[in-house]
């Protein structure tokens, strides 16, 4: 291009954000007293209350009216600034911080002043209902700080709690308006903006009572050509779930229907993962179509649809047809956990987020997980500029000497800090994972919990040559400290990466201050109690939740949470009283004599099915439903692996003479070699410690990372 600006285009070109808000209001209908009372107060020399409470039930038009709301302030010329309670982290800092990046005022102590230089401004809090843990701080602290002229608009599925009636002052200045459906003239007002004939209206009332949802879904049907079944009058007062079911009736071809469900279990739905989870249609056209139906919106890392849009679906399919809905899990975990393994940074901590939301359905899951705001933060490490942050963190919430550990932590292992930081980049939260294998006395003479820990792992199981033992010595949120929030989401992101990750895993240690709290969840990912494990800084008793990653490795544990997933009335008794996990975790000696027998029995399966290493990771990595042909196969791939060795050819054909197709003795096979014996046996030695060596890689580090 030459910079010239080309003559054809006017003056001032249109913004798609314009284009998209003038859409938008020619579609706006009704609300003919809300829109006033809205007007009014922008207009009143002294608005007549400062907060205006809006709540409905969910596709009742909530966020359509804040976006008229907002329309109108802008034509005035007043500013606003507008935070979604699906999209911030609901503490005070997640809050300021939305506020600052929402008006550019990245200081929360200036926000009042810098407020004072407008004479009117609207602040609009959507999805209040995802505020609730902020309810009585916004209340009592923020919200009176405000200059007199600022007018809030709260929108929310709930109404408003009986204190702000019940207090004096909050109970003159807010005016509580509940949302209902359109009335039938702005029902017809509406269906005459998306284009619908007049003669189905008596029709589309009666079916939707004026739903404004259910209202767009009636013209989406009718868009498709379905004249009959999007307008049939019905008795069933579950008007939207019944209208979903009839569009998902009237879809295209069984791809679309798919791709529907596909986008309903989900938490983003991307054209790669269509690619990967239907097993027909063309991919690009189907994701198109999607983003052009009326419940599905739009964010930065793909498409999703509307809460009441998912739950109708994902339920329907569950109920209707649980095969398929096994088999649609299946294929969309698949393309997950792949990315899961195969990410990096920011793209990692989604692909996690995307695994944890398929668990969104466990009892055992929902009360710790804030599933509507996952990913509204980011993991780093650690900088040096950081430790005072987490030193006052640890400080606040577990005291002076355990301050003085953390700070020990931070010079001795810099890398085990991970910080966690909102869109501002402040740090709302860490964990430290320690090394544990790297500690030293002295460490685990300064911090008990490290001792602690040490102890259990040579009591029970000590990592062998080569295994990483992972301590989580620290882990907190800024605000919330342990307690399940989106911040803590973050750390079991990261934790949780850590454990798929990491070569060599053999324990991870999780430390918790209240582990009654914690163990339903810890229960349900197969952690247990590790009593023994427990220590005492400052008076205060931490509790410890082990894994032996060599008894349940990360593919076997992956499987469980597979099954777990789908499991929707799991109890804690449950899931603890499965039986632990069955493999056993022998020393370098010990399996150095188990592979050395394997070999000498690899033609005896009756002999094989007492060897050790049928219970081992090596072999439960393999897979399949029979252990002895498991083991058989790796014996016979670690010896043709003999062959890409430098002058691998001649071990490859002594061990295979002997253990693989043997010859009644090794003089035997040294005569049928024509090799002397002693340079036989020495190709045979040599030959059987390399395969040793290369099992016990593949014991220690798993399929994907062994290292000959």
């Amino acid at each position: 291009m030459d910079g010239q600006r080309d003559p054809r285009l006017p003056a001032q070109a249109a913004r798609i954000a314009e284009r998209l808000a003038a859409a938008r209001g020619q579609r706006f209908v009704g609300r003919r007293s809300e829109i006033e009372l809205f007007r009014a107060a922008l207009t009143a020399p002294e608005p007549p209350f400062a907060l205006l409470f809006l709540y409905g039930p969910g596709g009742v038009g909530k966020t359509t009216l804040l976006d008229a709301y907002a329309r109108l302030a802008a034509e005035d010329g007043i500013p606003s600034a507008r935070i979604d309670g699906r999209a911030i982290e609901p503490s005070p800092s997640g809050f300021l911080l939305a506020l600052g990046l929402a008006t550019g005022i990245t200081d929360p102590t200036a926000l009042p002043g810098a407020l004072d230089g407008h004479s009117r401004f609207v602040l609009f809090l959507d999805t209040y209902e995802r505020m609730a843990p902020l309810d009585a701080w916004l209340r009592d602290t923020f919200l009176p700080q405000l200059p007199a002229h600022v007018l809030v608009v709260i929108a929310g599925r709930n109404p408003p709690a009986p204190a702000w009636r019940a207090d004096p002052g909050w109970g003159e200045l807010v005016r509580v308006v509940p949302l209902r459906n359109l009335r039938p003239d702005e029902s017809r007002a509406y269906l005459r903006a998306r284009a619908v004939p007049e003669h189905h209206d008596p029709a589309v009332l009666a079916f939707t009572h004026g739903h404004p949802l259910a209202l767009s879904l009636v013209a989406d049907v009718l868009a498709q050509g379905d004249t009959t079944g999007a307008t049939r009058p019905i008795d069933d007062p579950d008007v939207v779930r019944v209208l979903l079911e009839r569009f998902v009736e009237g879809t295209p071809s069984r791809a679309h229907r798919q791709a529907l469900e596909i986008c309903a279990h989900v938490r983003v739905t991307t054209e790669a993962l269509l690619a990967e989870a239907l097993t027909e249609g063309n991919p690009s056209d189907i994701f198109a179509w999607l983003r052009g139906l009326s419940f599905i919106e739009q964010g930065p890392e793909g498409i999703y649809p509307h809460d009441l849009a998912r739950d109708v679906l994902d339920t329907d399919l569950r109920w209707r047809n649980p095969d398929d809905y096994r088999e649609l899990h299946r294929r969309v975990r698949g393309y997950i956990v792949r990315r899961l393994q195969q990410a990096r940074g920011i793209e990692l901590q989604r692909a996690f987020f995307d695994l944890l939301y398929l668990h969104r359905h466990s009892p055992l899951m929902q009360p710790y997980v804030q599933w509507t705001a996952l990913g509204t933060a980011y993991a780093e490490p650690a900088t040096a500029a950081d430790s005072s942050a987490i030193l006052d963190m640890v400080r606040r919430h577990e005291g002076e000497d355990a301050a003085a550990i953390a700070r020990h932590w931070l010079a001795r292992q810099p890398g085990a800090f991970t910080v966690f930081r909102g869109a501002g980049g402040d740090v709302l939260g860490f964990v430290a994972s320690l090394a544990l294998q790297e500690t030293t006395e002295e460490d685990q003479a300064l911090d008990p919990g490290v001792r602690a820990a040490w102890d259990f792992a040579q009591r029970y199981g000590p990592a062998r040559p080569g295994e990483v033992m992972l301590l989580h010595r620290f882990a907190m949120a800024r605000d919330t400290y342990q307690l399940a929030s989106g911040t803590f989401d973050m750390v079991v992101m990261h934790t949780t990466t850590q454990w798929l990750t990491t070569p060599g895993l053999a324990w991870t240690f999780v430390i918790f201050a209240d582990a009654e709290y914690w163990r339903p969840v810890m229960s349900y990912i197969n952690f247990r109690r590790a009593t023994d494990a427990d220590f005492t800084v400052e008076d205060c008793t931490y509790q410890v939740f082990a894994h032996d990653w060599r008894a349940e490795p990360p593919l076997a544990w992956l499987d469980l949470m597979a099954e777990r997933e789908l499991a929707s009335d799991l109890t804690v008794e449950q899931v603890e009283a499965a039986p632990p996990p069955p493999l056993i975790v022998l020393s370098q000696p010990e399996f150095e004599q188990a592979v050395r027998q394997a070999l000498r029995a690899y033609t005896q399966p009756e002999a094989l099915e007492h060897n050790p290493l049928l219970r081992s990771r090596l072999v439960a990595e393999h897979g399949g439903d029979d252990p002895v042909a498991a083991l058989q196969a790796l014996i016979r791939d670690a010896v043709q692996r003999l062959r890409a060795l430098p002058r691998g050819e001649r071990l490859y054909r002594a061990v295979q003479r002997t253990y693989i197709v043997p010859a009644a003795t090794q003089e035997a096979a040294a005569e049928a070699l024509g090799l002397p014996f002693s340079t036989f046996r020495y190709h045979l030695t040599t030959g059987v410690d390399r395969i040793v060596d290369y099992l016990w890689q593949r014991e220690l580090y798993g399929a994907s990372d062994s290292r000959e």
